[in-house]
């Protein structure tokens, strides 16, 4: 477990993969004990994600080579890596394969960061009608979005700048379960914490959100180096 002393009002307790690590991060007016007893009255809460975690599919790590599997839009497919004197670019061939057209001598780094890329404009094609979509609905305005990668989180918001940032490995999973996160965040600027409020409005707004939560943390999450 890690505890971080933060200048807040209040402690957050929260669990990160791959291997359920806890991680608290409290007000500096709070005392060790008050903290382990914060954690023990959370032990279920804390067990029941760590499950979650243990039983997720992981892939291995990929080498962005032809025969392995890679993941669009919620499917699986099947890279094909073939060298050509053109441009490098990606397609999607059918509804099994993805075909790489890469220059002769493309090396593996290269390559992932060409599928990366694939990845975000896809994405960053899709956002913004999302949130012209749920502006409304929510009654919230977002000021500015961006993708990135992230290791411990599906999405992000600064509720401050009325900022909301989205997981690259969304564009793997299925579209619904990418605009489930973007207004997860966007409810997050009516409230910040996952607390009763905060159910009730996404049940308002979305009330199947719960099945895409599921569907999302069950589907196979990328190989990553974790570290903290």
């Amino acid at each position: 477990m890690e505890v971080i002393r933060k200048p807040i009002k209040n402690l957050h307790l929260s669990v990160h993969p791959p291997e359920g690590r806890v991680r608290v991060s409290a007000p500096q007016r709070i005392d060790d004990e008050a903290v382990r007893l914060a954690v023990v009255s959370r032990l279920a809460w804390i067990r029941r994600h760590q499950r979650s975690f243990a039983d997720q599919l992981r892939q291995s790590k990929r080498e962005m080579v032809s025969g392995e599997s890679h993941y669009f839009r919620g499917r699986r497919y099947r890279l094909r890596v073939a060298e050509h004197n053109g441009p490098n670019r990606i397609s999607v061939n059918g509804t099994s394969e993805l075909k790489m057209r890469v220059r002769p001598g493309t090396d593996r780094n290269r390559r992932e960061q060409l599928l990366n890329d694939w990845y975000r404009r896809y994405m960053k094609s899709l956002v913004p009608d999302l949130i012209s979509k749920w502006q409304p609905v929510v009654g919230v305005q977002v000021e500015d979005w961006g993708v990135k990668k992230m290791k411990t989180r599906w999405g992000s918001c600064n509720t401050r700048d009325r900022r909301v940032w989205l997981n690259l490995e969304l564009a793997k999973k299925s579209p619904h379960c990418l605009e489930y996160v973007l207004v997860h965040e966007m409810v997050h600027l009516l409230e910040r914490h996952h607390n009763n409020r905060f159910k009730a409005l996404m049940e308002r707004f979305m009330p199947q959100w719960r099945l895409y939560q599921d569907e999302l943390n069950q589907a196979p999450l990328a190989h990553e180096e974790w570290a903290y």
